[in-house]
């Protein structure tokens, strides 16, 4: 659903919505980086602004870096990383009825929110096997909150490694 939905999004919703896809954020957290938070040499978010309360780095795979890239590209340090259509930053009170809007208009269903779309982040991160720490430290959260969400995913994966020990 996630494609489904950024392709009617507004150019502006659109990238916000890739963000949340792209990195397992709250969108608060995202909607508060700045251009100063993205490393362009390293491929490295720093997200500070954030429900856990410290600082976390993040090492982008190459596409993502390239999409947060060419967000930064000729911007000042304070100014937001990925910005609404007038140069302003996101917040949720400007993101909800476009979302919305999107979903409408996708004819998906309208209770999509920009939270639903870390969740599915999330979701897609243990689905493709990545360990629940790992998955935990990405987003900001603990572990026990990661097994006790997400954990369910993992039940295949569970059956399979133990289908190996069999003689």
């Amino acid at each position: 659903y996630k494609r489904q939905l950024i392709a009617q999004a507004p150019v502006d919703v659109a990238q916000f919505l890739t963000g949340l896809s792209l990195v397992p954020l709250r969108p608060g957290a995202l909607a508060g980086l700045t251009v100063a938070q993205f490393d362009r040499r390293l491929g490295v978010l720093t997200i500070g602004k954030d429900k856990s309360g410290r600082d976390r780095k993040i090492k982008l795979p190459s596409f993502a870096a390239e999409f947060f890239d060419g967000h930064a590209k000729d911007k000042l340090p304070a100014a937001p990383l990925l910005a609404r259509a007038d140069g302003s930053a996101w917040n949720k009170d400007a993101w909800k009825k476009p979302i919305r809007a999107a979903a409408l208009k996708a004819k998906l269903p309208a209770a999509i929110t920009a939270y639903a779309m870390r969740h599915s982040t999330i979701t897609d991160l243990v689905s493709s096997g990545l360990d629940l720490l790992t998955t935990a430290q990405l987003s900001g959260t603990s572990v026990a909150m990661i097994e006790k969400h997400y954990g369910h995913l993992q039940s295949q994966r569970a059956a399979d490694a133990l289908a190996a020990l069999a003689l």
